[in-house]
C-alpha cells in the first residue's frame, strides 16, 4: 500500500480532554441568574470608565516615547468591576495581609493601573476622604506627573507635590503594589507565589488573589509551568483575569482563532486553562459590564478548591482611535488631534475641555499642561454627585473584609522565630545535622538538613521546591517532620515540599520569589547550578527590585528567597559538561546592588550552617548556596592546624596562616569546594613535606566579605596579598578578579577553563585532572609560583 491508501484506511478520531476538577463555562449561562447590578449602576461604571480611558490617552501623551495604552484600556472595564465590586480590601491599610490583591502580571499594563489607582483614590478623595490612609500609601492624581519619571526629577511641580516616581512597570514603590512584573511572563508565576503564601497562612478564608494578564503575556513557557503547578497544588485562591484582545506588540493573531492559524501559539487562553485544569468562564463582551460583573461574581461562589480562570474577549486600544497591535507600545503623538479626539467622549459626558498645550514646548510647560489636564478630571468626579457610589463600594469593601474575619491557621508557619536573638547562632551548629570530625556527607545534605532545622524552629515556614530532583538535591530534608508527600491545599496542606511543574526552573523561581515576597514564609528552589542560575536570573532580578522599592519607601526589610545552586561544578563530572557548569557563580555574584542577593560557596559540610545562618542574618531578598553533589569529608581542622568553620562567616578567612617568624614564600586564595578539598586534603600535605611557608586563604561569600567595613575588609585580606597571590578556583576566571588583581597574578589564576575548551564527562577527579585542577597539577603549579 501506497500512502495515500493508507491515509485512506484510517480515519483521525478527535482527542477529548480527560476528566477536569475544573469547570468550564460560558457568561450567557450566567447572566440571568447573577445580579449584575441595575442601570443606574452600569451607567455609573460607563462614565467612570470613559474618565479612565481618557487618562490612559492623557498618561501616553504627556511621556509620549513609551507606554502600552492598548492593553490598559482593554483590561480597563474588568479591572474597573473587580475593585468596586469585589475585591475585599482596607484603603486605610494598603499593606494588610488579610487584604485582596489586585496584581498585574501584565506589567505593561502600569498605565492602566496607574491611572485605576488614581482614580480610586480620587474617588474617595472627593466622597469620602476620611477613609484615605497617609499619603505615602496614596496613590494621587498628583502622582501621575511621576509616570515613567526619574526619582531625580527635578521639574517644579513633581517637585512641589512631592510625586511618586511611577516605574514604566510596576514595582512595590506603588502602595498596593506586591511584587515587581513584567519580565517575560514572570508576573503569573509571582502572583501564584503570592496567593501560596497567603494559602497556606490563612487556609480555607485565605485572601484572594486577582491576577491581570493578556494572552501575550501567557505564551512564555514558565506561564504553562506556573499554571499546572496552581492546579496541582490546588492554589484555589487564583483568580486569573485574562485580557484576550488577541494584539501583542507585532501580531494581531497571537492565538488559534475559529479555523484561523495563530501567529504563535495553536490554542486560546479559554483552552490553555482547562488544560490545567482550572475553572474557566468565557466573557464574550469583555466591553459589557453586566457580563463582567456576572463573570465576577460567580467565579467567587465556586467552591470547588481549583484556581479560577476569568477570559474576556476584549479589543486593544478600544475608542482610542488606535487599535490592535498598534496600539500596544505606541500612540498618538503629544497634542495631537488624535489625542484630542480620544478625549473626545470625556469631554463631552462632562463639559469640560482637556486644556491645551500653550507657549513654548519647555519641559516646565509641558508639566503644567499635564497637571492642568489632571484637574479636570478632579473636578469632573466631584461634579459628578452620583460617582459617590464608587467610595461608598471603598467602604463596603472594607467592611465586607472585617466581618470575613480572615485570621492566620492555628497552626501558622511563625517565620519570625527564625530572626529572634538567640534562636540561631552562627557558633553553635546543631547537633541533628551530624558535623562530626572525620564523619562523611554530601554538602547538599547538610543544607537540606539545616533548613529543616529552621523549618521545625518556624512550624513549617520554610517551603521548597526542586526541579524534579528533591532527593537528589537533599531538599526532602527541608520537610523531615512534616506530612510526606507534595503539598496540595486540600489533601495535604501540612507538608512543606511543594510540586511546581516538573522540570520547570523558570516557573519555580517566579513562585518562590513571590512566595517569599508575601512575607510569611522563606520559599527554596533548587536545582543544578548549571541551570537554575541563568533560569532563575529574571525572577531573581524582581524580585530584588521589589523588595529593595519596598524597603525604600515603606521600611521594614527584605523578605528572603533561597536559590539554591546544587550539584555545582566539577565535581558532578559524571553528567558531563552540560550539567557539571563552573559559570553559574559568574552570573549572579556581585551582580546585584549590595544587600539584595549573597552567595556562599562553602568547601566543607561544617561551614554550611554558620554561612546559612550569616547569610540569613543578612535579610538579603535572595540567598544563593553553591554546593556539590558528592559525599565529603568533615575536615578535622584542630588536627590539621586549619582556622575553624566559623571563620567562613568573615566571607574570606585565612585556612592557614604562615609562620611570621620564617620566610613566607606566598600566598594562595582559594574558590569553590572541589579544587579547595583537593587542596587541603592532598596538596597542602605535598607542599608541607617541600617546607614551604604559605598563607592560605579561601572565599566562602563575596558579599558577606564586601559587607564588612574597609579597614576590616583590608585586614581579612591584605591589598598586598591579592597583588602578589597565586589564585586556584573551580569557578570561572573572572570570579577571581577580585582577589587576584596583578596582571601576572590574573595570568597565572588556576581555573576550569584555562586550557581553553569545556571538560569532558567521567568521575570527579578525572574532570579535575583534565582541568589541570587535580593535586599533582596544583601542587606542580604552586611549585612554579613558589620558586618562580
Amino acid at each position: 500500500m501506497n500512502n495515500t491508501d493508507i491515509l485512506a484506511s484510517v480515519s483521525p478520531r478527535t482527542l477529548s480532554f480527560g476528566p477536569r476538577r475544573g469547570q468550564y463555562f460560558d457568561v450567557n449561562d450566567i447572566v440571568g441568574s447573577i445580579p449584575a447590578g441595575n442601570k443606574e449602576v452600569i451607567t455609573q461604571f460607563e462614565k467612570l470608565d470613559k474618565i479612565y480611558r481618557a487618562l490612559c490617552a492623557v498618561l501616553y501623551n504627556f511621556v509620549p516615547t513609551s507606554g502600552h495604552p492598548g492593553g490598559s484600556i482593554s483590561s480597563g472595564r474588568f479591572v474597573s468591576s473587580l475593585l468596586y465590586n469585589i475585591i475585599d480590601f482596607d484603603i486605610e491599610d494598603p499593606f494588610a495581609d488579610e487584604n485582596d490583591l489586585v496584581i498585574y502580571a501584565a506589567g505593561h499594563k502600569a498605565l492602566g493601573l496607574y491611572a485605576s489607582w488614581a482614580l480610586r483614590n480620587e474617588l474617595v478623595r472627593a466622597f469620602r476622604h476620611e477613609l484615605l490612609p497617609a499619603e505615602k500609601f496614596q496613590l494621587r492624581l498628583e502622582d501621575l506627573l511621576g509616570f515613567r519619571r526619574n526619582p531625580t526629577n527635578e521639574l517644579p511641580l513633581f517637585r512641589k507635590f512631592n510625586a511618586k516616581a511611577l516605574d514604566g512597570h510596576p514595582t512595590p514603590a506603588t502602595p498596593h503594589v506586591k511584587v515587581a512584573t513584567g519580565a517575560s511572563g514572570v508576573g503569573v508565576p509571582s502572583a501564584f507565589g503570592v496567593a501560596l503564601g497567603a494559602l497556606d497562612y490563612f487556609g480555607p478564608n485565605a485572601p484572594k488573589v486577582h491576577i491581570v494578564e493578556g494572552e501575550g503575556g501567557m505564551t512564555p513557557g514558565r506561564v504553562a509551568e506556573a499554571l499546572a503547578a496552581a492546579s496541582a497544588m490546588r492554589i484555589h485562591n487564583v483568580n486569573l483575569h485574562i485580557d484576550f484582545n488577541q494584539a501583542s506588540i507585532d501580531s494581531n493573531r497571537v492565538c488559534r482563532d475559529g479555523d484561523l492559524k495563530g501567529d504563535y501559539v495553536q490554542w486560546n487562553p479559554a483552552e490553555l486553562c482547562y488544560l490545567h485544569d482550572f475553572n474557566v468562564i468565557y466573557v464574550d463582551d469583555g466591553k459589557d459590564f453586566a457580563k463582567i460583573a456576572a463573570a465576577q461574581r460567580f467565579a467567587q461562589s465556586l467552591d470547588n478548591k481549583m484556581p479560577s480562570a476569568i477570559v474576556y474577549r476584549t479589543v486593544k486600544g478600544w475608542k482610542y482611535g488606535i487599535e490592535g497591535k498598534a496600539s500596544h507600545g505606541a500612540g498618538h503623538k503629544m497634542n495631537s488631534e488624535g489625542y484630542y479626539q480620544s478625549c473626545k467622549e470625556f469631554e463631552e459626558e462632562f463639559g469640560i475641555q482637556v486644556p491645551r498645550l500653550e507657549g513654548d514646548m519647555t519641559q516646565e510647560n509641558i508639566e503644567k499642561c499635564f497637571y492642568d489636564t489632571l484637574m479636570t478630571f478632579r473636578n469632573a468626579i466631584a461634579g459628578n454627585s452620583g460617582f459617590s457610589f464608587f467610595a461608598d463600594a471603598i467602604a463596603q469593601s472594607r467592611i465586607r473584609l472585617a466581618e470575613k474575619n480572615r485570621t492566620p491557621v492555628a497552626d501558622m508557619p511563625k517565620l519570625e522565630h527564625i530572626y529572634e536573638d538567640g534562636i540561631i547562632s552562627e557558633t553553635k551548629t546543631p547537633d541533628e545535622l551530624g558535623i562530626k570530625p572525620g564523619a562523611t556527607t554530601t554538602l547538599r545534605a547538610v543544607l537540606g538538613a539545616s533548613l529543616g532545622h529552621l523549618n521545625k524552629i518556624s512550624d513549617g515556614a520554610v517551603l521548597g521546591v526542586a526541579a524534579d530532583l528533591i532527593g537528589s538535591t537533599s531538599m526532602n530534608l527541608l520537610g523531615s517532620g512534616f506530612h510526606e508527600g507534595f503539598f496540595d491545599s486540600v489533601d495535604n496542606p501540612d507538608s512543606r515540599i511543594l510540586a511546581v511543574g516538573g522540570i520547570c526552573e523558570d516557573a519555580i523561581g517566579g513562585m518562590m520569589a513571590g512566595l517569599s515576597a508575601y512575607g510569611k514564609h522563606i520559599g527554596v528552589s533548587s536545582s543544578y547550578g548549571a541551570f537554575i542560575s541563568a533560569m532563575e536570573h529574571t525572577a531573581a532580578r524582581l524580585h530584588g527590585i521589589g523588595e529593595q522599592n519596598k524597603v525604600m519607601h515603606y521600611g521594614g526589610h527584605f523578605n528572603t528567597w533561597i536559590l539554591i545552586n546544587a550539584h555545582a561544578g566539577l565535581k558532578t563530572g559524571e553528567d558531563g559538561p552540560t550539567h557539571a557548569d563552573p559559570q553559574c557563580l559568574q552570573l549572579i555574584q556581585e551582580n546585584f546592588p549590595p544587600g539584595i542577593l549573597i552567595t556562599i560557596t562553602p568547601w566543607e559540610p561544617g561551614e554550611i550552617w554558620p554561612l546559612l545562618v550569616a547569610a540569613l542574618k543578612k535579610r538579603p531578598a535572595i540567598l544563593s548556596p553553591f554546593v556539590t553533589r558528592p559525599n565529603e569529608l568533615v575536615i578535622d581542622r584542630e588536627k590539621m592546624n586549619l582556622a575553624p568553620a566559623t571563620d567562613a562567616v568573615k566571607g574570606v578567612y585565612a585556612l592557614r596562616k604562615a609562620d611570621s617568624g620564617q620566610k613566607v614564600d606566598g600566598s594562595v586564595i582559594l574558590q569553590e569546594s572541589g579544587v579547595t578539598m583537593e587542596f587541603v586534603t592532598r596538596v597542602l600535605p605535598m607542599l608541607d613535606k617541600k617546607g614551604y611557608n604559605l598563607n592560605v586563604y579561601h572565599v566562602s561569600s563575596a558579599e558577606l566579605y564586601d559587607a564588612h567595613g574597609k579597614a576590616e575588609r583590608e585586614a581579612l585580606l591584605p591589598y598586598e596579598v591579592r597583588s602578589t597571590a597565586l589564585g586556584i578556583t573551580g569557578f570561572t576566571l573572572p570570579t577571581m578578579y577580585k582577589w587576584i588583581t596583578s596582571f601576572e597574578g590574573r595570568y597565572r589564576i588556576l581555573h576550569p577553563f584555562r586550557k581553553g575548551y569545556y571538560l569532558g564527562s567521567g568521575t570527579a577527579e578525572s574532570v579535575l585532572h583534565q582541568a589541570g585542577l587535580d593535586a599533582d597539577s596544583i601542587c606542580e603549579e604552586v611549585v612554579k609560583y613558589v620558586e618562580g
